[in-house]
């Protein structure tokens, strides 16, 4: 796997560790972090040997959100018509966007390990995740509004069907800073650990029982729920019902069973 700028990227009993690695500038978000983001979770879905992804942030904090640097070459950028203007920004959005759904298309599950600063576009990558565990110093805050503007690469558009609508709302709308408890009473956050440590130690053990399990179930339990945020019970229930048609002729299944009957750990191939 190639070297990042933005990342480092560990392969290790089948899970895939990813981790913002610029400590320094407290984890935010650069350019080569917007388009190695891509790169790294398209190598993740073509390798079969990854089962499971945990992504974190070096250093203190998680994440500070997206570079104001960078915003501010956009802003260079621009020149005096509104249209082409316009034009340019809808096409930075989008393709910043795009990083985000690489992460929430990817065929495997991935555990975002939170501490310290969560902000602004760091809530978008963690919304883009299957579940969140953060540390006890962790911090959280749609910090756009406090920018002057709305949140536009997911949080908004994710976040309702994991906090729910009005919990949302309030925090969308005064982008106050709320802490680790507070994440977990309102559904953001699955578990709080003591610190940093404990929380790596008990999002890879999650990992570890994620990547022991069938990838070919796993991969089709993802794709039924992910599928499920934009279509009916019927259209899902037809969905898997065509889908299981042909995943239930894995052998993963005949493992399974025998591994279940004898009391021993299943080994399923990549």
């Amino acid at each position: 796997m190639p070297g990042y700028t933005a990342f480092t990227v560990e392969l290790a009993d089948k899970i895939a560790h990813v981790q913002i690695n610029r400590p320094e500038k407290i984890n935010s978000m650069n350019a080569a972090f917007w388009s190695e983001i891509i790169e790294i979770f398209q190598w993740i879905d073509d390798t079969d040997e990854v089962r499971v992804v945990v992504l974190s942030g070096a250093g203190k904090h998680f994440s500070s959100g997206i570079d104001l640097i960078m915003l501010a070459g956009v802003a260079n950028e621009m020149g005096k018509d509104v249209g082409r203007n316009a034009r340019l920004l809808r096409r930075k959005i989008l393709a910043l966007q795009a990083s985000f759904n690489a992460v929430d298309s990817c065929r495997k599950p991935v555990l975002a390990a939170i501490q310290g600063y969560c902000l602004g576009g760091a809530i978008d990558l963690i919304a883009a995740c299957d579940m969140r565990y953060a540390a006890g110093d962790a911090q959280f805050s749609i910090k756009e509004i406090d920018i002057g503007m709305a949140a536009d690469v997911g949080t908004l558009q994710r976040l309702p069907r994991i906090i729910g609508d009005g919990m949302l709302r309030e925090l969308a709308y005064t982008g106050r800073t709320f802490g680790a408890e507070e994440a977990r009473e309102i559904g953001l956050v699955n578990r709080v650990y003591s610190d940093t440590a404990s929380l790596l130690e008990g999002v890879m053990g999650i990992a570890r029982e994620i990547a022991g399990k069938s990838p070919i179930a796993i991969s089709g339990t993802k794709e039924m729920i992910g599928y499920m945020r934009d279509h009916r019970i019927d259209d899902g229930l037809e969905y898997v019902a065509t889908w299981n048609a042909a995943m239930l002729q894995s052998n993963d299944l005949r493992v399974a069973m025998a591994a279940h009957m004898s009391k021993q750990k299943p080994e399923f191939l990549d």
